[in-house]
C-alpha cells in the first residue's frame, strides 16, 4: 500500500514554531549583566522546552506500553521529537565548549 505524498508532512507535528530571535533594546548607561539576562533567559527557556519534549515523549511512552495510548504513530513522534532535541542540544553544547576552549587557547 502506498503512502500518498500529501498525507508525508501534514499535521501539527511537523509544524515547527517561529523563533523569537529578538534581542532587549540596549539602553545608554547598561551594564553587560544586563545585556546577559536575554542570553540566559534565552538559555533557560531552551532548556525548559527540552525539559518539556522529554517529559511528554516519557508520558506517550508509558501511555502506549499501559494500552492508553490511542495513536501509536503520535507516541513514537513524540519520542523523536525527544530524540532530536536531545542530540541538537548535545551538538550545542559540544560546539559551546569547543569555542570557549578556542578562546581560552587564543595567545595575546
Amino acid at each position: 500500500m502506498a503512502i500518498p505524498p500529501v498525507a508525508i508532512g501534514a499535521g501539527p507535528e511537523w509544524s515547527i514554531a517561529p523563533l523569537d530571535l529578538s534581542l532587549p533594546a540596549e539602553t545608554p548607561g547598561s551594564t553587560p549583566g544586563e545585556a546577559s539576562t536575554g542570553f540566559q533567559s534565552a538559555l533557560s527557556d531552551a532548556v525548559g522546552s527540552l525539559s518539556r519534549t522529554q517529559d511528554e515523549a516519557a508520558s506517550a511512552a508509558q501511555a502506549l506500553a499501559s494500552g492508553q495510548a490511542a495513536d501509536p504513530t503520535a507516541v513514537v513522534m513524540a519520542v523523536e521529537r525527544a530524540q532530536l532535541s536531545m542530540q541538537l542540544a548535545s551538538q550545542i553544547r559540544t560546539k559551546s565548549v569547543e569555542a570557549m576552549q578556542d578562546i581560552f587557547h587564543t595567545q595575546v
